[in-house]
């Protein structure tokens, strides 16, 4: 009987996952779709551009956040999180914070796209500090941007960007541990983390079964999902308006010249911006040709890549404000730090 109870969990999850993995696919052309044949958009105006990344981002974020919740919490439901955590808090806890940078630099995810991946590694109990060295590096690397950097810009520039990327995020993790900023986690995520302990002494204490994973699992996505998707769908919409409204070239015409103030400006305006790092790409092409300096464009690119105004909203639902201002600030300091000391060395590297 468990037998096939098992082949036909199995059955229905693949099931599950090819008619998951088709609607994913399905996203961008369905998008396009509605947005220029359906709505008869132009794909040249604002409103297009805007409506087509809000029905595009929407349901992709979406659809990342009910696979990735439910996969963590199905694998969770029978891990022995106390050898994760002793593992990644005990003498290899510097390396923690490069596993955590290095898997963000291999994702392919944007800065919404990260946060259910946030989410679940939390509630595992992995220490914040890692899980931030994953949130802060995971938008600013993929490897389409490695092979677009080296095309358009070399191999200089590439190594440069990338070893910069992974840095930011040890540092962001270090940080983190140890101003011990776990306690600004909103209360949910801090209950879902010291529930652990309990599901791990009574997992210990009976057989783990599909049907135990499956229902602990599916009990997770549907509280953190009824939690977070109205958000997702208001970060994502100002996400829209920005990306859509919004001249790329404002920030080459209007910014400094190598002023020192031109980079902490050059953060501040790309913070809240949403784009992802294959589109900052050919900006960040562009800033270079029209002589901005390499520590202004990599202050400016980092930070609107590294973070955005919807990953803000999205992320106050699962920090509270003080553990938000703190990640805010730290990106801040460190792409600031970036720019000042590239645009000092620009005529020695480059």
């Amino acid at each position: 009987m468990e037998t096939a109870h098992k082949i036909k969990y199995a059955a229905t999850g693949i099931l599950c996952f090819v008619l998951w993995y088709g609607l994913y696919c399905a996203v961008l052309p369905a998008s396009r779709w509605l947005t220029y044949e359906l709505l008869q958009l132009s794909p040249q105006s604002s409103a297009g551009a805007a409506v087509e990344f809000f029905l595009y981002d929407t349901a992709k974020i979406l659809l990342l956040l009910v696979f990735m919740v439910y996969l963590i919490g199905w694998l969770r439901a029978g891990l022995n999180t106390e050898k994760v955590r002793t593992y990644l808090t005990g003498k290899t806890k510097s390396a923690g914070y490069l596993l955590g940078a290095g898997f963000g630099a291999v994702t392919p995810f944007c800065s919404c796209s990260s946060i259910p991946l946030f989410i679940g590694f939390t509630t595992a109990k992995i220490p914040l500090g890692i899980t931030m060295s994953f949130l802060i590096t995971s938008p600013l690397i993929n490897e389409v941007a490695v092979i677009l950097l080296w095309g358009l810009l070399g191999w200089k520039f590439t190594v440069l960007y990338v070893s910069l990327g992974i840095l930011a995020g040890i540092l962001g993790g270090i940080f983190i541990d140890a101003v011990k900023a776990e306690k600004y986690l909103q209360p949910f995520l801090l209950q879902a983390m010291n529930s652990q302990n309990a599901m791990q002494a009574f997992s210990l204490a009976r057989k783990i079964t599909i049907q135990y994973r499956h229902d602990f699992a599916l009990s997770e996505t549907k509280t953190i999902f009824k939690r977070v998707w109205k958000w997702v769908i208001v970060g994502v919409g100002i996400g829209a308006l920005l990306h859509g409204y919004i001249p790329q070239n404002w920030f080459a015409e209007n910014m400094g010249h190598g002023e020192w103030w031109s980079v902490p400006l050059s953060v501040v305006i790309g913070i809240p911006l949403y784009t992802n790092v294959t589109g900052i790409i050919p900006i960040m092409e562009s800033l270079l040709t029209k002589g901005l300096p390499v520590g202004t464009t990599l202050a400016f690119c980092m930070s609107s890549v590294g973070a955005s105004l919807p990953e803000i909203i999205m992320l106050k639902q699962v920090m509270q404000p003080k553990l938000l201002g703190i990640f805010l600030c730290l990106l801040l300091v460190i792409f600031t730090l970036y720019g000042w000391i590239f645009n000092a060395l620009q005529g020695i590297l480059f």
